[in-house]
């Protein structure tokens, strides 16, 4: 969600906070988790009466407190970086909800007005707070390593999975998961000497863990305990077999290694759905024997059964049919066979006439199998095998007539390369007279040379040649 002030340009930073990509009103960035609207924002208070004094305060991942501004002394809005308590010394934090809304998220989390916890705000954050305050941030992913480094060295079970500082950068508070309880008593003196600042260790649980650090779901979303989900409620497997999931712990396991939050959301829907059948552990009594339950569609209303000698086969059988069965074997009498009662079952299947945006026709088009090839190369073979026999004729016989049409090809060229003497042009018009007269002699040697190229194997050429 992004604020009215501010707009991005070209390369995604925001013209107006221009704190890149981290709005200073705090109502869009990363790095706010579980924000609130504040829909009362522009609804006046009634005459006389004052404002709520104490505000909602963020700070790293999502994690909020409540501070008390006494007596208004402070003009303070949302987004504000401000000053507040801290054990020791002041923390720095942004100011994430103001007014009424505050006493409700108060009434949420069971935190009353003029408890302990409710702790002070002291001013608004000077350019030398927040100087103190970015350099302590700094320094967080250097010490998470170097903490982890001496965990590993002291032999620790437990995993150091957040390193938060305080605005002051006087106290580190480190967050750990561990199975078994920890003794790190050694490691709090050496973390303490390392860094010279005060430590405070804080075990989360394994669904804590993924709320602070976030990431993305199986779905293709941002995490729910990190984005909206605050009361992390058990999960067992019972919601996954009312809904008919395979148990699978891959599958139905989330980043933190616990069962999805996600399997709660639909449990509700899919147990008044259930209402309407029958037991699974019901055994069915028919003409042909006893059959028993193998599993259900429940929003199709479809389920199947199988005889008990006979479990190889099973029968799909309708709501309807299964409540007619049960009602026959209440009243003392069999049912007919399942294999009438599946037979009456129209299975009407609808053309699906689907192509996204790619063109793709169907998403099931590589689940056909693919004829098989051999006859196609077979095929293909043939005609390459004739092919070869017929280059290999050919070529035999080229071999054999080359030197014959070598040989005439020389007798041909041997008369043009000899050259003519030069002759008068009176001689040469005398030369075209005679070789008209002599035209139909000349056309007979041009036959005989014809004939002699497309048969160099004839007797009588020979003969012609020797006269």
């Amino acid at each position: 969600m992004s604020c009215s002030s501010c707009s991005t340009n070209k390369n995604g930073v925001p013209n107006g906070c221009k704190s890149n990509g981290n709005c200073a009103t705090g109502t869009c960035g990363s790095g706010n988790k579980l924000a609130v609207f504040d829909w009362l924002s522009n609804m006046t208070l009634p005459s006389g009466e004052a404002p709520f004094n104490i505000y909602e305060v963020r700070f790293k991942n999502g994690r909020k407190h409540f501070y008390k501004n006494s007596g208004n002394k402070i003009t303070i809005t949302m987004g504000d970086i401000v000053a507040v308590e801290g054990s020791p010394g002041h923390d720095i934090g942004i100011v994430s909800l103001s007014g009424e809304l505050v006493k409700v998220q108060m009434k949420k989390r069971k935190i009353a007005a003029d408890s302990e916890d409710v702790k002070k705000i002291y001013r608004k954050a000077t350019q030398k707070d927040i100087d103190a305050w970015q350099n302590a941030r700094d320094r967080e992913l250097e010490t998470q390593r170097t903490g982890r480094e001496i965990i590993t060295r002291l032999g620790l079970k437990m995993k150091l999975s957040d390193v938060e500082f305080q605005g002051d950068g006087n106290k580190a508070t480190f967050y750990y998961t561990a199975d078994d309880r920890v003794d790190f008593r050694q490691l709090i003196r050496d973390l303490a000497s390392t860094f010279s600042i005060r430590v405070e260790m804080k075990q989360v649980g394994m669904r804590q863990e993924a709320a602070r650090l976030g990431g993305i779901g199986s779905c293709g979303r941002e995490l729910c305990c990190s984005t909206w989900l605050t009361d992390f409620r058990k999960v067992n497997t019972a919601a996954a077999r009312y809904q008919q999931l395979s148990l699978n712990p891959l599958k139905l396991a989330g980043q933190c290694g616990k069962l999805k939050c996600c399997l709660n959301f639909e449990l509700d829907s899919y147990l008044d759905a259930l209402e309407a059948f029958p037991k699974q552990d019901r055994i069915l009594k028919t003409e042909k024997g006893e059959a028993i339950f193998v599993k259900m569609d429940i929003f199709k209303k479809l389920l199947w059964y199988t005889y008990k000698e006979e479990k190889f086969k099973w029968y799909k059988l309708s709501l309807d049919q299964i409540t007619e069965i049960i009602e026959l074997n209440e009243a003392n009498e069999l049912g007919a066979p399942l294999e009438d009662y599946e037979s009456e079952i129209a299975e009407t299947v609808a053309e699906v006439n689907f192509e996204n945006v790619v063109g793709q026709d169907s998403l099931t088009r590589f689940d056909t199998p693919k004829k098989p090839r051999r006859n196609r190369n077979k095929r293909r073979k043939k005609p390459q095998q004739k092919r070869t026999t017929n280059t290999a004729a050919n070529t035999a016989t080229n071999k054999k007539r080359e030197p014959q049409k070598n040989n005439t090809r020389k007798q041909e060229q041997q008369p043009k390369t000899a050259k003519k003497p030069p002759q008068n042009r009176r001689k040469n018009t005398n030369n075209k007279q005679n070789e008209k007269s002599n035209a139909p002699s000349n056309k007979k040697q041009n036959n005989q040379r014809r004939n002699k190229r497309r048969n160099p194997g004839n007797k009588n050429a020979k003969n012609d040649e020797k006269q």
